[in-house]
């Protein structure tokens, strides 16, 4: 169990002891973030970003650290959220293991990961420890906050907590509440986590890591952050290659080969698709922390913002004051479905907001916004050009 640190990532001390929102306290958290590009001396050219669940801060290269960042094709100088005119603040949410403290990060009281001991985590402590991390940045207000997937959830919480903290908001695959379907998968992967006998009650290491629970985890994901249409155009029915199973200079893959029909597993891998769900678990599972993937599972499941604020959803989102705001979600999405967006857009005009509401009809379901980035560039760097 460790965290998984950028190599640039900055830190923002959060207040001592820090409430949390369902009971608990933190002392000694911290935020991680990084920025691209410069703060006018007026300090009104700031922009916001919020991640999604596994993300990190490290959104786009930059001098401090020239590795590709995970929205590379849309941050930075002459691209849609263009850092030659913003300055751009990337920060890792509360409760990860990116960075930011979550519960893979020491306990000042015992110098051990605080593990299943750290506080219920919600929505609304993301939030706080945002606002407080943009303010002791020196910026009061920046000109837009962006949130993708869970950072949808997390800035319409931001938003509505911290009136006016923000001009304008973009909001991309996000929703104001968990829907059954988005419950029902998550439970699944917390319930995978767990069941494997190395997550030990949340008290692992490295050395014993509950690795196939991480592993059955990350596939569901995968599975509902993109489309049957992509499923069906990327693999059909294509099989694996013997071939396949080796590592480039002739030597086989024991713990693949273990899996293939061929190696004596008549149940094993024999499809790409297959293939490809365990190629992208295994590159995921020792890089992230699962006590941080079952906190933040569980944190978006309860989210609801009409809840959190008291009354219904929309009334909650008409209340949220901004200038404008581009809502943008993906015909494909199973996961964030469209209709949620619809709702945010609905909602943020009843109060008042101009709204731009754009329905993408992306094959790559809730991931396109990572992908499909010829799609996504021009409406938000159109809409940026108006602030």
């Amino acid at each position: 169990m460790r965290e998984f640190i950028p190599p640039a990532a900055r830190f923002i001390d959060l207040p001592a002891p820090f409430t949390m929102r369902r009971g608990g306290k933190l002392a000694g958290a911290r935020i991680a973030y990084e920025t691209v590009g410069r703060l006018t001396p007026e300090r009104d050219n700031a922009v916001l970003i919020l991640t999604g669940l596994s993300p990190d801060a490290h959104a786009a290269s930059h001098p401090a650290d020239t590795d590709p960042g995970w929205w590379e094709a849309m941050v930075g100088p002459g691209k849609p959220v263009d850092t030659d005119r913003w300055y751009v603040i990337c920060l890792k949410s509360l409760g990860s293991c990116k960075g930011s403290t979550g519960p893979a990060s020491p306990d000042p009281a015992t110098g051990e990961p605080y593990g299943p001991d750290f506080p219920d985590l919600s929505m609304e402590d993301i939030a706080d420890a945002a606002a407080h991390t943009v303010r002791a940045l020196g910026v009061d207000r920046p000109a837009c906050v962006i949130g993708t997937s869970m950072g949808g959830m997390s800035s319409l919480s931001l938003l509505a907590r911290h009136p006016r903290l923000a001009r304008a908001h973009i909001n991309i695959c996000g929703a104001a509440s968990a829907l059954p379907f988005s419950i029902a998968i998550r439970s699944l992967q917390r319930e995978a986590i767990r069941c494997d006998p190395h997550w030990n009650e949340g008290r692992y290491d490295q050395a014993d890591y509950p690795q196939r629970g991480m592993f059955t985890a990350r596939k569901l994901g995968m599975m509902t952050y993109r489309s049957a249409l992509e499923w069906d155009g990327r693999f059909g029915r294509a099989r694996i290659a013997s071939e396949d199973h080796g590592d480039g200079n002739g030597h086989r893959d024991q713990a693949r080969c273990a899996l293939d029909p061929a190696a004596g597993d008549p149940f094993g891998h024999e499809f790409q698709v297959e293939d490809y769900l365990e190629r992208h678990a295994r590159r995921f599972a020792r890089r992230f922390d699962p006590n941080s993937y079952l906190y933040l599972s569980r944190c978006m499941d309860r989210f609801d913002l009409g809840e959190s604020c008291g009354g219904t959803t929309d009334e909650a989102l008409a209340r949220i004051r901004l200038e404008k705001a581009l809502v943008i979600g993906v015909e494909t999405d199973i996961l964030f479905p469209l209709r949620q967006q619809r709702q945010i857009a609905d909602g943020l005009a009843a109060g008042g907001t101009d709204v731009t509401f754009l329905a993408m009809d992306s094959p790559e379901g809730h991931d396109a916004f990572l992908i499909d980035t010829a799609r996504f560039g021009v409406p938000v760097a159109k809409f940026l050009t108006t602030l």
